[in-house]
């Protein structure tokens, strides 16, 4: 005899994700601390300015995993009395926070390659070794990037997909840190901090492309159009109309959880349950057609 599983609560599969994107940070955290070590030790032994540059890029990768294993958890839990659309939005905060370790993490490489390059550059001496194991990051970070972006929108995260983005600069920037150590090997000392500038443009442009992502879910910007809202409303029988229309939550594309509001207009001369029953047929339409996690339906007579 076949027994029919009862479908998750929302609960329920938000705890699922959680747990799932913290299998991912995890696994990664090891990976970026690996690449970590290998671009600091050798940045100090060749005494590269754009190495160690590259190595304190990739440190914010670490710190983040750090912080998105705590984030996530926290972002699973259920709604309460304080935060009754639930904590999704902390986990949209940490995605925030990449930001300001960007921010950081340029000023202090622009200024550091400014002061070099002033001072007329510095002699960077890179063995063979050191470019097989800064290529062997290259790698690394590319498969990283690859699968974090893969399964951040497999499961709908913000944290997963920014921490891509920012883990695909790294991709670019020791492409040009081996470019430019190749150069530098060759005497032209100029080259070492021209590259560090060139990586803090690049991670100029990363954060601003988070913030341009987090910041409409932060601010509750509308996560759909009400023309789609009212179309679909409208298709219930007994709708005459819909108006009062809101929403928000998502995030990246059309993916993570998003809310909806709506106002319609039944025959004044409904009864209250067939007013009831109207508006429960519109609230499972609109969270099936639109995939809607909550819906909140008010009736008037037209």
């Amino acid at each position: 005899m076949l027994h029919k599983l009862a479908p998750m609560s929302a609960t329920d599969r938000a705890l699922d994700r959680s747990r799932a994107v913290r299998r991912v940070l995890g696994g990664l955290l090891v990976a970026n601390v690996a690449v970590l070590i290998v671009k600091v030790s050798v940045g100090l032994v060749a005494g590269s300015l754009s190495v160690l540059g590259d190595a304190i890029h990739s440190s914010v990768d670490a710190i983040y995993n750090v912080l998105g294993l705590f984030v996530v958890r926290v972002a699973a839990q259920a709604p309460d009395e304080e935060h009754p659309y639930g904590h999704g939005k902390f986990e949209t905060l940490g995605a925030l926070a990449i930001v300001v370790f960007l921010s950081v993490t340029c000023f202090e490489l622009a200024r550091s390659a400014i002061e070099h390059l002033i001072e007329g550059g510095h002699p960077v001496q890179v063995s063979d070794l050191g470019l097989i194991l800064l290529l062997a990051t290259l790698a690394t970070n590319v498969l990283v990037a690859w699968y974090e972006n893969r399964r951040g929108k497999e499961l709908s995260s913000e944290l997963l997909i920014a921490d891509a983005a920012h883990t695909r600069t790294d991709v670019f920037i020791t492409i040009g840190v081996l470019i430019g150590v190749v150069f530098a090997r060759r005497g032209n000392r100029w080259i070492d901090p021209v590259v560090a500038i060139a990586v803090a443009l690049l991670i100029v442009r990363v954060a601003y492309e988070i913030l341009a992502r987090v910041v409409p879910v932060l601010v509750d910007e509308r996560a759909i159009p009400a023309p789609t809202i009212q179309e679909t409303a409208r298709s219930v029988n007994g709708v005459k109309d819909a108006y009062g229309i809101r929403s928000r939550g998502g995030g990246h594309g059309n993916a993570g959880v998003r809310y909806a509001e709506v106002t319609i207009a039944v025959d004044p001369n409904a009864n209250v349950a067939d007013a009831h029953a109207i508006a429960d047929a519109v609230e499972e339409r609109l969270k099936q057609d639109l995939e809607l996690e909550a819906v909140t339906v008010h009736v008037e007579p037209c």
